[in-house]
């Protein structure tokens, strides 16, 4: 590798002389530092596995950013609609979006008037993870003369999550259906999962559409701010809903538009709502404060 540098030789000032310009030398290094073949190869085979190794993690961290934004989320809306219930002096529903909606009993879809089929269409990409507030009487309303409310826009859960499928299977529709558990093996610790109640006769999917009305899977909280299932002969339990982790495909025609058939939800990694990698919303019935379930490590 050639090298430069400048050398300078001494004026002769007694004759006279100018400072001579420096001349320039160009030489070459006796000595270099250089990596062998064997070496980068080396080098090359660490920084393969490294990538390796990192990036399953940086994928499983997405995933658990998504399960922390999701139960974050429903967190939050489950104590508004705590306090919408105790502010307002009346009962608000949690209203979820269940799969397969449009097959509700009674020919229920193909009685919504044209403007009403839009709005639910709208909906279908919002199975087993949207949900809404809804009131049957507000303030100043006569007795016996409730005016059904609808508080906010429909919501969903962020993408890669959903409510567990199962929290969604109606015992009316599917005589039978009791309960599971999930269970953490490190405490001991045993979660009853039954399915949603569902209320009757709720106007869906917008408020107005009061001649054709459906069953929605809820939660509902009493002026105090309690669980409660108004209206219903059931007692109050404890509720706890389930959230999966995954994709859900959701049927598209040949212009990519949704249409009313049945989704794909993937759970993924497989089992995730029910295994070690549960993530539990509880609320306790009395106190109608949600808290966060997941498995502790010993």
């Amino acid at each position: 590798m050639p090298t430069f540098g400048f050398v300078f030789r001494p004026a002769n000032r007694s004759r006279g002389g100018a400072i001579p310009f420096p001349k320039l030398r160009i030489g070459h290094r006796k000595s270099g530092i250089a990596f062998t073949l064997l070496e980068l190869l080396v080098v090359i085979s660490i920084l393969g596995i490294l990538a390796a190794l990192s990036v399953p993690v940086l994928k499983s961290l997405g995933k658990s950013n998504v399960q922390v934004s999701a139960s974050r989320q429903m967190l939050d809306d489950i104590g508004r609609a705590r306090q919408l219930a105790i502010s307002q002096h009346t009962t608000v529903y949690m209203v979820f979006v269940p799969p397969n909606f449009w097959q509700f009993p009674g020919n229920w879809w193909n009685n919504l008037t044209s403007q009403e089929k839009a709005a639910g269409t709208n909906l279908l990409d919002k199975q087993c993870t949207g949900y809404n507030f809804v009131t049957l009487r507000s303030v100043g309303d006569q007795p016996g003369r409730g005016t059904t409310n609808y508080i906010g826009e429909w919501k969903s859960l962020p993408d890669g999550s959903f409510i567990a499928t199962n929290k969604f299977n109606p015992t009316a529709f599917y005589p039978g259906f009791g309960y599971y558990f999930i269970n953490d093996y490190a405490s001991g610790a045993s979660y009853p999962i039954s399915s949603f109640n569902y209320a009757p006769n709720l106007p869906f999917p917008v408020e107005t559409n009061a001649s054709v009305n459906a069953s929605l899977p809820y939660i509902a909280f009493n002026y105090l701010g309690q669980l409660t299932v108004d209206g219903l002969n059931l007692a109050p339990r404890d509720e706890y809903i389930p959230l999966a982790q995954g994709t859900v495909g959701y049927a598209m025609d040949i212009n990519k538009a949704l249409i009313p058939l049945p989704a794909d939800f993937t759970e993924n990694p497989a089992g995730n709502s029910t295994n070690s990698m549960f993530t539990v919303i509880r609320i306790d019935r009395l106190t109608g404060r949600a808290v966060l379930l997941k498995q502790k490590v010993q």
